[in-house]
């Protein structure tokens, strides 16, 4: 039987068959069964099938040149990077604006940054006397989180990494919630049992921060790819650095949305810097942005300190993973004017003209600058905005502090609807021990 196969399709290449020809002729001896004579060719093959590899993942073109692409053979052009305010708050002349920015939207972005700057001030200045344990400023970041915020709908849920503060306000989170959760007194959803500045909203569609980088992505894809299946109209919005795309979970994320056509849009905030290490140390090539079209993403980079663009390239990859229903990569250029944390000390690792030079292209001054321009904007508005939000803060701090903490025995509720019995002897064993050891707790927490 494979004989007269062999005798029928002499003379011809497997690379010369018709891909229907090539699956037969691979598949008569597994088969076993008689395929019937082949047809002499009466035409030369087309030339399609002479220039192209077809294979199950897609068709490429044949070259007889060893032609090398990307690293130091032939590295590409970096992607350009998207802006439409320049760094004095300039209006750039035919910048693409598909989605203009409503005056009313504007101010509550520029109000919305005001009392996120404000509360990066005077939180800091909160943890370094003392009165809680560890923060995070966003200083240089506010564009991307407050820009992308107001281009997605309420609805959209969204997984950030640990500088988002800016999109949780956006959405209503107020200052008095943010310092409760500082301070992890009664009031706070998480009980104290989560580090400052890790906040969650559920009426908000905030997912609860975590701190182990890239774990919140192939969640992100999950959410969106349910939202898929059920129809919701809306999209899932994951944020990280571009440190946390040094991470397997960063990796495998894109891969799942991209397969899967799941609507979910990635927002990298590339700032240059993992804690102490230099972007030049995480990765070769062209930064996050060229390794969404290699998983076949639609990828676009931004000025993330550029406002109305980050808003506008949000809002179009809205559009994008909706009508699509597929992944979008957003790569937001901006630039860490602060310190990592309270626990850094970021002089000991950046030249002091670098600070200097980035901090002078503060994206709130940028886009104040052009919110002015619009007449939108003034000087007396902008005094009267930042005493109010400097009010504000001062008394959400001060109620927080002055507001109970929750009782230790509280650590071990809220997982199962009913304690099972390994919690159960755990909290035996740390009241008897604090019972033991009065000093082990400290003296603002009550025990039961």
């Amino acid at each position: 039987m494979l004989a007269r196969c062999a005798a029928a399709l002499r003379g011809r290449t497997a690379g010369s068959l018709p891909a229907a020809a090539r699956g037969l002729a691979a598949s008569a001896g597994a088969a076993g069964g008689e395929q019937p004579p082949a047809a002499a060719p009466t035409s030369q093959p087309s030339s399609s099938q002479e220039d192209r590899m077809d294979f199950p993942g897609g068709s490429v073109p044949f070259t007889a040149g060893m032609d090398w692409h990307g690293g130091a053979f032939a590295p590409r052009a970096p992607l350009p990077c998207y802006r439409t305010i320049d760094a004095a708050g300039r209006e750039v002349p035919d910048a693409a604006i598909p989605h203009p920015l409503p005056r009313e939207t504007a101010v509550r972005m520029y109000e919305t940054m005001v009392r996120l700057q404000t509360v990066d001030v005077l939180f800091y200045e909160a943890q370094r006397q003392g009165r809680f344990s560890f923060y995070m400023t966003s200083s240089g970041e506010e564009a991307t989180a407050i820009g992308s915020a107001a281009a997605l709908h309420p609805d959209d849920v969204v997984f950030s990494q640990y500088r988002e503060q800016g999109v949780i306000m956006y959405r209503g989170f107020s200052i008095q919630n943010m310092a409760h959760q500082c301070f992890g007194n009664m009031h706070e959803q998480g009980k104290g049992r989560q580090m400052p500045i890790h906040y969650g909203s559920r009426e908000l569609n905030f997912h609860t921060i975590s701190s182990p980088l890239a774990t919140q992505l192939p969640h992100a894809v999950g959410a969106a790819y349910a939202m898929k299946l059920e129809q919701r109209g809306t999209v899932a919005a994951a944020y990280f650095g571009e440190g946390a795309a040094s991470e397997g979970d960063f990796h495998a994320a894109l891969n799942f949305a991209a397969t899967l056509g799941a609507p979910v849009i990635f927002v990298c905030r590339n700032n240059g810097w993992a804690i102490s290490t230099p972007a030049s140390d995480q990765y070769r090539g062209d930064g996050i942005a060229g390794r969404g079209p290699a998983y076949g993403i639609a990828t676009l980079r931004v000025d993330g300190g550029d406002t109305r663009a980050v808003y506008n390239a949000t809002a179009e990859a809205r559009r994008i993973a909706l009508e699509q229903q597929a992944p979008v990569l957003l790569e937001a250029m901006s630039y860490r004017s602060g310190h990592h944390s309270t626990s850094d000390d970021s002089s000991r690792y950046r030249a002091a003209e670098e600070m200097r030079a980035w901090r002078a292209r503060d994206p709130v001054s940028r886009f104040q600058r052009w919110l002015v321009d619009q007449g939108w904007w003034d000087d007396a508005a902008d005094t009267a905005a930042r005493q109010a939000a400097r009010r504000e803060v001062i008394q959400a701090l001060e109620a927080a502090q002055r507001a109970p903490k929750p009782p230790l025995s509280t650590m071990f509720e809220d997982v199962y609807a009913r304690m099972p019995p390994h919690l159960e002897a755990q909290r035996a064993e740390v009241l008897a021990h604090v019972a033991a050891h009065p000093d082990a707790c400290p003296a603002d927490i009550p025990v039961k």
